[in-house]
């Protein structure tokens, strides 16, 4: 593997003020915890990043200003992807000027283009304008429902030197082992699925470097130290933190049944299902990390939503508090008095 893609990198939320604005100093303030936390890097404007409902003078400017704010103390890679190839074009320029490590392209969107498209008319033309830098497609389906097959990244990564390894969050093992048995051993495998990191890189058919975490937003050491752990062969030592974490795993998205009036008087019963970052939100805001809403149309959990996020928190305080730790002396705050305040939470929910 490429040892420059390893271990964790957050996947940055964007902290917004009350009139969706982005804010930098806030911004700034959570960039440099992940710092002083030892990430091995930080991702501006991915999906947990709501790079789809920035401008685009926020979303270069996002990029610029992390690479600013970390001052060499940790890597950065940008998310630069779009449904547009000259979209993204621009942005990865943008990117480069600031002065990034890599770009991460994420399939294209809406427009479903085949993974030939995708190789032919978007990661190769990248590629080939922007030869010297390094970049890693983004495979998720759940959300591009598109997706950049193990064949087109074999043929990608022979054909062009600086596609240096994908971001998996298909959550298909299978397709995983696939992907490594045509890939050279140069190319690395992140994980884009925090619940499913532990797996990836202890499975000898897949060998991921590392993740991009969400939950590394609230718990960057922690996930540091457990990825390092696999790498360095440690791995009952890793599993340890991966199990402590887990409750965590399961609030990265979030799904409610919720009682709903109908016109007349009727009442049902309706699933509803709240994607990430509004959980990670959730988190940071309960804790005293930000006060920062989603960006429409992304809004706020549901009370039963806020419970079980607050829950999963209080269970990690309670079985491995050094992961949340470091947040009370960074941010200034009690994280068990908070956890237990009723109106931190109530506030939280519609």
């Amino acid at each position: 593997m490429n040892s420059k893609y390893t271990s964790a990198w957050t996947a940055l939320v964007t902290p917004f003020d009350a009139k969706f604005n982005v804010d930098w100093n806030q911004l700034e303030r959570n960039v440099l915890f992940q710092v002083e936390e030892g990430i091995t890097g930080v991702l501006p404007m991915g999906s947990t990043g709501e790079s789809a409902t920035v401008t685009h003078e926020e979303h270069s400017r996002a990029i610029l200003k992390t690479v600013e704010y970390v001052k060499g103390g940790c890597k950065v890679i940008a998310g630069t992807g779009s449904n547009s190839t000259e979209e993204a074009i621009y942005e990865t320029d943008k990117a480069v000027a600031a002065g990034v490590d890599c770009v991460l392209l994420v399939d294209c969107y809406y427009n479903k283009p085949s993974s030939m498209e995708l190789r032919r008319e978007y990661y190769g033309v990248i590629a080939e304008a922007f030869p010297d830098l390094d970049m890693i497609p983004y495979a998720i389906p759940g959300r591009s429902v598109t997706v950049i097959e193990p064949e087109d990244l074999a043929i990608l990564q022979d054909r062009y030197r600086n596609i240096v390894g994908v971001k998996e969050a298909t959550g298909d093992l299978e397709r995983m082992r696939k992907t490594r048995s045509l890939v050279k051993d140069s190319f690395n495998i992140l994980s884009g699925d925090d619940p499913m990191t532990f797996r990836m890189m202890t499975d000898p058919k897949i060998r991921s470097s590392g993740v991009i975490s969400v939950i590394s937003n609230v718990t960057p050491r922690a996930i540091e130290e457990y990825t390092r752990h696999i790498l360095e062969g440690k791995v009952e030592k890793a599993q340890e933190i991966d199990e402590a974490l887990s409750p965590l795993w399961g609030v990265i998205g979030v799904k409610t049944r919720e009682k709903v009036a109908l016109p007349g008087g009727r009442t049902t019963e309706v699933e509803y299902k709240f994607p990430n970052p509004v959980p990670v939100k959730t988190m940071m805001n309960g804790l005293g990390m930000q006060e920062s809403p989603c960006k429409r149309p992304l809004g706020k959990l549901t009370r039963n939503g806020v419970e079980m996020v607050r829950n999963a928190l209080k269970a990690v305080w309670d079985k491995y508090p050094e992961a949340l730790e470091p947040i009370e002396g960074y941010y200034d705050v009690d994280i068990a008095e908070r956890l237990e305040d009723e109106g931190v939470w109530g506030k939280l929910s519609y």
